[in-house]
């Protein structure tokens, strides 16, 4: 795996500093841009990502899965989140993947990411990965109500830069793994890495709270629940969400 990593001591956004770069020249798979200081980082549903100067993992990976279809693109999802998850697992149990991308240790929340792919017709043309890791953070202002920190888990401050080789060394390995069209093992593996995957538990959807399980989570994404009452029902991003 070749990485080309670029590295800032402060952006507005690492997602948004890749992107002019490509509008300036062409840039192959695994370019990837961190940063120590992120001063609009953006998370899913429009939220801000809160992140003390140079101690966590900011950064955005470039991929170029023009051999992904466009229906199929929730995969990029799934094989960023578990090589995010199976790399902090070294560190401690507790890990999952909080559908979609979520990572957290128990109930606190420890990574968020924001996906941007492009299509050219049917398929994907380039995908950003744009990650926030808690690694060494000790005190959290804003108003998000569970993070955690890896320093927090252990104990200890971690090597930001070791464990970002490992999280690409692993996306890589995924990357090469849906290149050759294993998908059938990234579902099983994703579904196996999920929070909350077992038991009954509260989400709140346009109707209010009610009470599922997950049965599943389907190719584009949809999640699966099962209610108390043996209703099946199915809802894509920003339709559902958890009740913590």
């Amino acid at each position: 795996m070749d990485v080309n990593i670029q590295r800032l001591k402060e952006t507005d956004s690492t997602n948004k500093y890749l992107c002019e770069q490509l509008s300036r020249e062409y840039l192959p798979d695994f370019s990837v841009i961190t940063t120590d200081f992120q001063s609009s980082g953006r998370g899913q549903r429009g939220n801000s990502w809160e992140s003390e100067q140079g101690q966590n993992l900011l950064f955005s990976v470039l991929l170029r899965p023009e051999f992904v279809p466009a229906r199929s693109q929730f995969l990029i999802s799934q094989i960023t989140s578990l090589a995010i998850k199976e790399g902090l697992d070294r560190f401690a149990a507790g890990f999952s993947i909080k559908w979609p991308n979520d990572i957290y240790w128990n109930e606190q929340k420890i990574c968020g990411m924001l996906i941007e792919n492009d299509l050219a017709g049917a398929m994907l043309s380039q995908s950003i990965l744009g990650i926030g890791v808690n690694i060494n953070q000790n005190l959290f202002i804003s108003n998000a109500p569970n993070p955690v920190s890896l320093k927090t888990i252990t104990g200890n401050n971690q090597d930001r830069e070791v464990i970002l080789t490992d999280i690409l060394r692993i996306l890589a390995t995924y990357y090469d793994l849906l290149r050759k069209g294993e998908t059938e093992l990234i579902n099983r593996r994703y579904h196996h890495s999920l929070f909350r995957k077992e038991g009954y538990y509260f989400f709140a959807d346009k109707n209010g709270r009610f009470s599922a399980r997950i049965v599943g989570v389907e190719p584009d994404g949809e999640l699966i629940l099962c209610t108390e009452t043996n209703e099946k029902r199915g809802y894509l991003f920003k339709e559902v969400q958890f009740v913590l």
